[in-house]
């Protein structure tokens, strides 16, 4: 018995990293799988490889190899069409019913706040704080309209915590992402749906070993107190260590767990 037999689950940014982690995770506990991923580049800024449609086709691979269902399609979660279609497809296909959300989608770009463009400020803010408004708000109707209650994780940051330097629009959509989190949690509670966020610190994926970095850190030297794990053999984690955690906001094992932020960050966001 998996500890998410029978249920279905909605990930965002779901080709690759950390969102195709816990597709993968999922499916292996007995969760179908309704995914999106703009599976292209999303912003002009952005310094490592952008995912790709055979990123996509890959994770669909992948939870079929542990005998998940999945219905993935390419959307941009600042499109609330594509949002709204994915999951109405999705639930159709997996008997009317939505359990879990991961707003997981998100990117990152580097840059002192008053050297920032109007366009890179912009695109942040549209992908990693309304893209997980869009995101919930397309998901909670059907969530509700099953009846089953549920779970919400939205994937913040050490940075939705601990504000970061030359991120200050990746700081201030993360900050927000834990605002929206709590209000939807006291709004969803007489639902019986779980509202959560998740806090990870560097982790290794295209966008968590961004050569950028390097630079910054080599620029500005100042900036390095801000960043750093305190487990010396852990610097960095793996996307299979934020699963473990979102896969326990996502099932019954968290029952009592609403409007927390848990932090998987290596005690980053306490230096």
């Amino acid at each position: 018995m998996g500890l998410l037999d029978g249920r279905v689950a909605f990930i965002t940014g779901a080709a690759r990293g950390q969102g195709r982690s816990h597709a993968v995770r999922f499916a292996r506990e007995g969760a179908s799988i309704i995914a999106i991923d703009i599976a292209g580049p999303a912003s002009p800024h952005n310094t490592y490889p952008a995912a790709t449609s055979d990123d996509l086709a890959e994770t669909v691979r992948l939870v079929e190899t542990e005998g998940g269902k999945i219905v993935a399609r390419p959307g941009d979660v600042r499109d609330s069409k594509a949002l709204d279609d994915v999951l109405a497809e999705g639930v159709a296909a997996f008997g009317g019913r939505l359990d879990v959300v991961v707003a997981n989608a998100g990117i990152n770009n580097w840059g002192r706040f008053w050297e920032l463009s109007d366009e890179q400020w912009q695109t942040v803010i549209d992908i990693n704080l309304t893209g997980v408004w869009r995101t919930l708000r397309s998901a909670t109707p059907h969530m509700i309209a099953a009846g089953n209650g549920g779970s919400i994780i939205t994937v913040s940051s050490a940075a939705g915590l601990k504000s970061l330097p030359a991120e200050a629009h990746y700081s201030a959509a993360k900050h927000g992402v834990v605002g929206l989190t709590k209000a939807a949690a006291i709004e969803l509670g007489e639902y019986n749906i779980r509202v959560n966020s998740v806090h990870p610190w560097a982790v290794a994926t295209p966008m968590g070993e961004d050569p950028t970095v390097e630079k910054i850190l080599g620029d500005h030297p100042a900036y390095a107190v801000s960043f750093g794990s305190m487990l010396p053999n852990l610097p960095v984690a793996d996307a299979n260590d934020i699963s473990d955690a979102v896969l326990w906001l996502a099932c019954d094992l968290s029952r009592s767990v609403t409007a927390t932020q848990l932090t998987v960050d290596m005690g980053a966001t306490k230096t």
